[in-house]
């Protein structure tokens, strides 16, 4: 077996979500190679050579590559990996963009958000937003594959020592580029990577009483924040802070859902957290069924009089 991981990173840093996507590569069994797609990302590329169990990294280094543009990276692996077995990338907004693209160059079908391995070419994946679990099998001669990362534990950032190969780059398709981007700068950790989440539904009415009474929880805990689709619909925060099926999947050791019903979708996103506290005025909320303690009451209440007990 010949394995491509597509790193995910921002040019300067390698994204932990790689180190979910190489721990599956390895329950799949072979050689690991990853995939630095980048402009001036030799950092990166040295990063992920020390990654616990990859055996090659290759550094496509081009302006092309600078945004992560999915029709330029997206024709370099199928150009690339037309030599390998499988193609992995984490179900993150970039692997899920990037990777179905690179599929069809390839004429094959894929497999997304896989959650386990049974074989090199059987694997678990959630159907019906997490309430049963398909086993499939890829008859395909290349397996196309997104991870989830919160089913893999990460392999180790250290302890490698895996040989940088410059690659070819296979240029600028022409089909898109790059305007510009807007990055909402937090000094709260990173929402897929926090071992603690408060999040916030539409039951705490606004965006203004959202920061007024989840901001200070978060601030005692040094937590991350999050929301559900309902809150996020109604503009009360960003929605790179949305919880569920179509948002962004979390597993912390502790999630606090305020304010929040429980819709499937959002449920879908958060109920593999080690520990998770509802509190909302319902009684007979979804969420509690999945909940570890729940408390009922009013929010505007609650939660500043836990904030004055921790």
């Amino acid at each position: 077996m010949s394995i491509l991981v597509i790193a995910e990173h921002d040019n300067k840093t390698l994204n932990g979500a790689t180190l979910n996507v190489v721990a599956a590569a390895q329950k799949i069994g072979g050689d690991i190679t990853v995939l630095v797609a980048g402009s001036g990302a030799q950092a990166v590329a040295d990063a992920a050579a020390k990654v616990a169990g990859v055996s090659k990294v290759l550094l496509a280094d081009d302006a092309a590559y600078a945004n992560q543009l999915a029709e330029n990276v997206a024709k370099l692996v199928a150009d690339l990996g037309k030599g390998y077995t499988h193609i992995l990338a984490a179900s993150t907004t970039t692997g899920k963009n990037i990777l179905p693209r690179a599929a069809a160059l390839l004429d094959v079908s894929m497999i997304t958000d896989i959650i386990a391995v049974e074989g090199p070419k059987t694997f678990k994946r959630p159907i019906y937003a997490g309430n049963a679990i398909a086993t499939v099998q890829s008859d395909e001669a290349i397996v196309v594959a997104t991870v989830r990362g919160t089913a893999f534990d990460p392999v180790a950032a250290e302890g490698g020592s895996a040989a940088v190969e410059a690659v070819a780059s296979t240029g600028d398709t022409g089909i898109s580029k790059f305007v510009s981007e807007e990055i909402v700068k937090s000094e709260r950790p990173e929402l897929t990577a926090a071992s603690i989440v408060v999040s916030g539904g539409r039951g705490v009415g606004s965006g203004e009483n959202y920061h007024k009474v989840l901001d200070p929880l978060a601030d005692k805990l040094g937590a991350a924040q999050g929301a559900s689709r309902a809150a996020v619909d109604a503009g009360f925060v960003p929605n790179d802070m949305q919880v569920g099926q179509t948002g962004k999947i979390v597993a912390p050791d502790l999630y606090i859902a305020v304010g929040i019903s429980g819709a499937i979708q959002h449920l879908a996103g958060m109920k593999d957290s080690k520990v998770i506290v509802a509190i909302n005025k319902d009684e007979e909320a979804p969420i509690n069924a999945v909940a570890d303690y729940w408390l009922v009451g009013d929010l505007n209440t609650v939660v500043p009089e836990l904030v004055s007990k921790l």
